[in-house]
């Protein structure tokens, strides 16, 4: 069954090819044939998923410039859009959203995309506080802030200085955020990441080029795994929600795998958390959902 994108995700349908190459003409070199000879580009390629990303995001938000070093996670921007018009669901009150830099979100794993700050930003106008663990990955992130004037003062980038912590020791005693959110990591080894990556190559039918990434959307370290895998990483966060309660409204976290989702729920009545809810979200084929929580 097809899944459908959010009502607001200004991605619906197929790409607009020609409106992608008008505004950022380098896009034309990959716009190709297809096998069934529509034009498409190659998303096996990381160079042309990069450049589509690119026009995406100076298209359909008018960021002046963005880029990632290469072998960094390119995110699909049609799915990150929809997690955050769902998290603005989730503050409406009585269907009015609330907008502007005094909502404050907080994005655990920022990365070096920093993506969804930045749509949060030029969708609702939100500010965020990006977290990371890798300092490479918040200094491509800072230089994408640093290349669009109005990121500047609505983005704050912070290092999580200790890599076994998720939510503790990122932010001031007396600070506040609406909203958490989180895309953690799905794998629970690089030998099971590298697994996934030949199944995605598989599903391409393709096969990567010597020195190619690993995947199509690139990707490493703690951007694809963890000891555990998503299941003990979101258990440790909620966890650790509960020792920062009073500065947060709502955390949020994608989930990948549904069988995580009872666990989730046994650690919500372990801990006492009584406000809980589960929404199914998806693009295409893949099936996603994000679970929230408050105190």
């Amino acid at each position: 069954m097809m899944n459908k994108l959010h009502p607001r995700n200004k991605h619906q349908g197929r790409y607009d090819l020609e409106e992608l190459k008008r505004v950022l003409p380098e896009f034309a070199a990959f716009v190709k044939p297809n096998p069934y000879g529509n034009d498409s580009i190659d998303f096996a390629d990381p160079s042309a998923v990069k450049c589509l990303n690119r026009a995406l995001l100076k298209s359909y938000y008018g960021l002046a410039w963005w880029d990632i070093p290469e072998n960094f996670l390119c995110p699909p921007i049609p799915g990150r859009a929809d997690y955050i018009h769902q998290i603005a669901d989730l503050l409406a009150i009585k269907d009015i959203i609330p907008k502007g830099h005094k909502i404050r979100g907080l994005d655990i794993g920022v990365g070096a995309n920093c993506i969804y700050p930045i749509i949060g930003f030029f969708e609702y106008g939100w500010s965020f506080v990006g977290t990371d663990t890798n300092p490479l990955s918040l200094k491509a992130a800072q230089q994408i802030v640093d290349h669009n004037k109005e990121l500047g003062s609505v983005i704050d980038l912070r290092l999580q200085e200790n890599p076994e912590s998720i939510l503790d020791g990122i932010m001031d005693q007396d600070e506040h955020f609406d909203f958490m959110m989180c895309n953690p990591p799905f794998h629970a080894s690089l030998e099971e990441a590298q697994a996934g990556s030949r199944r995605k190559w598989n599903n391409l039918g393709k096969r990567p080029q010597p020195g190619a990434p690993a995947v199509n959307f690139g990707g490493q370290g703690a951007e694809l795994w963890t000891p555990g895998g998503e299941l003990e990483f979101i258990l440790q966060m909620i966890h650790e929600s509960v020792r920062i309660q009073k500065n947060c409204k709502w955390f949020t976290t994608l989930v990948s795998k549904e069988s995580t989702l009872p666990e989730m729920y046994d650690a919500f009545k372990k801990l006492g958390i009584n406000y809980f809810l589960t929404k199914d979200m998806g693009q295409g084929q893949k099936k996603s959902r994000f679970v929230a929580w408050k105190f």
